[in-house]
């Protein structure tokens, strides 16, 4: 698909097939994600994968009920490593470039996901504490269910160009 289509057609995806994401599809998301540039190329970020039904159950309520989570056949969790980053970029990098990481990182998995074929919704709403547990104690930032859509998804309007982008005249 070319690029352009791929960022016109993605869209968030909250109904899921019950078509599992084949394991070569998986890794070519995790792929995917694994190019994303990141700061000083340390790639301070870590991916959990959940497939197993309480898992998702638990982060389904961590996410503050986001039921629709649990019938995503797999769910990324996008987890900064503040001190990977911080190491080289102490303060600056604990409090930015980690997250900056994971969040780019989680946009490639994201656009490689709609590329395959597959939907995803960017899910930031969740307690990070209760989050955190479920994933191993690690900082998330993004949780995003993939899997093939069940259904068409609504399309939201854009903001125009002319209200988003600003010029600077000299």
């Amino acid at each position: 698909m070319d690029f352009f289509d791929v960022l016109s057609q993605r869209h968030s995806v909250r109904e899921f097939s019950s078509r599992a994401v084949e394991e070569r599809t998986l890794n070519k998301i995790l792929n995917a994600a694994n190019t994303a540039p990141s700061a000083g190329n340390l790639q301070s970020y870590e991916i959990v994968v959940i497939r197993g039904p309480k898992q998702k159950a638990a982060l389904a309520r961590a996410a503050f009920d986001q039921d629709f989570m649990t019938a995503a056949p797999a769910i990324l969790v996008f987890c900064a490593d503040p001190a990977k980053s911080a190491a080289k970029y102490h303060r600056r990098g604990t409090e930015l470039f980690c997250i900056q990481d994971a969040t780019i990182a989680a946009s490639y998995a994201q656009l490689a996901a709609a590329a395959l074929g597959l939907g995803s919704v960017w899910v930031g709403a969740f307690d990070e504490n209760l989050a955190a547990r479920i994933v191993g104690g690690l900082k998330p930032i993004c949780i995003l269910p993939i899997g093939y859509p069940g259904g068409t998804p609504d399309i939201t309007s854009r903001r125009r160009l002319a209200e988003l982008v600003h010029h600077e005249h000299l």
